[in-house]
């Protein structure tokens, strides 16, 4: 398995980079979900919600992931109503856990690879998964992305492995 080692950041909040770079990746976790919920059952399925949550905290640090992973959501829910208000603190659980997950293993590793990028999504879904379970209190509900999310955690696996590969090269 091919493992790349780059170079990751890690911003400040004092650093207008850290806003920069999360206001692109709060507009793709816009943007994402929305093309996704023009198919059928897309939103749960492909879960796009997380996906530039773990692009920007994989390769510009936490503080990033944490401004994409709570503001994403959030304005998504206000604008589109997606995620319905009921659903907006289990998302929120699940991303800012994918924020802190993914900016540790990169700030960890050093390095990209699909195995520590399985590692952060199956870390993040299954703490997330036990946090939902214990809010909503029904195991069924809170497996959900178990259930039916699976593709979307492949996407965040692979998608996720080859944008940051490209972006490391840019």
């Amino acid at each position: 398995m091919e493992t790349t080692s780059v170079k990751f950041y890690s911003l400040n909040y004092s650093d207008i980079k850290t806003y920069l770079a999360a206001s692109l990746f709060i507009v793709g976790n816009i943007l994402f979900p929305q093309l996704f919920h023009l198919i059928p059952q897309g939103g749960i399925t492909w879960l796009p919600i997380y996906f530039f949550t773990l692009i920007g905290a994989y390769k510009y640090g936490w503080k990033v992931g944490l401004l994409t992973a709570i503001l994403s959501p959030v304005i998504n829910s206000l604008l589109f109503g997606m995620p319905m208000p009921v659903a907006l603190p289990a998302i929120l659980l699940k991303s800012i856990l994918l924020a802190i997950s993914a900016g540790w293993a990169a700030q960890h590793f050093g390095r990209i690879s699909i195995s520590i990028l399985v590692v952060v999504v199956l870390s993040y879904q299954i703490v997330g998964t036990l946090g939902e379970w214990i809010y909503v209190g029904n195991f069924f509900k809170a497996i959900q992305d178990f259930r039916i999310g699976i593709l979307g955690m492949c996407l965040q696996v692979f998608g996720g492995y080859f944008l940051i590969k490209y972006l490391i090269h840019r």
